[in-house]
């Protein structure tokens, strides 16, 4: 993991290409796919998340995603926060989080559990080219009732124009790996 950041890092310093500034102004609209790995239970569903800049620096952003697992079970996950994004070079963005985290999941028969908690990241946007974009990053959640997990998560946005980009992810935790496709309106540019 350590090492896909650091082989990031040296491809962004010796990239020549030349990125225009990084868009913090966005919604997202995403179909993304989750597998359990303690509990072999799966499912996929949608998610719409938004970014706006507060100044050079910061951005709030919030998301929310709904997710149809195995046995009748639903997953609801939402999430709002502060960011700090930093310039590393022409082509790289440091970014920061903390949030709020809230998963609520409905079972049949009534057995329903919720929780919420804190969540942590740090990661690295790339301007691979003009219209290819790469991130990675680290994220750490902990929750009240249901203890902490750590995850890694690494995606491209390719633009199609300077207002929509489409994009893949791929995010692993200590307990799930999940795959996204997901759409990128910018209203910042």
């Amino acid at each position: 993991m350590l090492r896909s950041i650091l082989i990031l890092v040296l491809l962004a310093v010796t990239a020549s290409a030349s990125a225009n500034e990084f868009d913090y102004d966005f919604f997202q609209l995403s179909y993304g796919n989750v597998e359990f790995d303690d509990v072999n239970v799966d499912g996929d569903g949608f998610g719409l998340a938004g970014s706006y800049s507060i100044n050079p620096d910061f951005h709030v952003f919030a998301g929310y995603e709904a997710v149809g697992l195995d046995f009748g079970i639903d997953a609801t996950s939402l999430g709002a926060g502060l960011g700090w994004h930093t310039t590393l070079s022409p082509v790289v963005d440091l970014v920061a989080s903390v949030s709020y985290q809230y998963v609520e999941l409905d079972a049949p028969g009534g057995a329903d559990v919720d929780d919420n908690g804190l969540g942590l990241g740090v990661g690295l946007r790339f301007a691979a080219s003009e219209v290819l974009e790469l991130n990675a990053g680290i994220s750490y959640v902990d929750l009240s009732d249901s203890g902490d997990d750590t995850g890694f998560g690494i995606g491209g946005l390719y633009s199609f124009s300077e207002a929509f980009s489409l994009g893949l992810s791929a995010d692993w935790s200590d307990d799930a790996s999940s795959y996204t496709l997901a759409g990128r309106f910018y209203f910042g540019r």
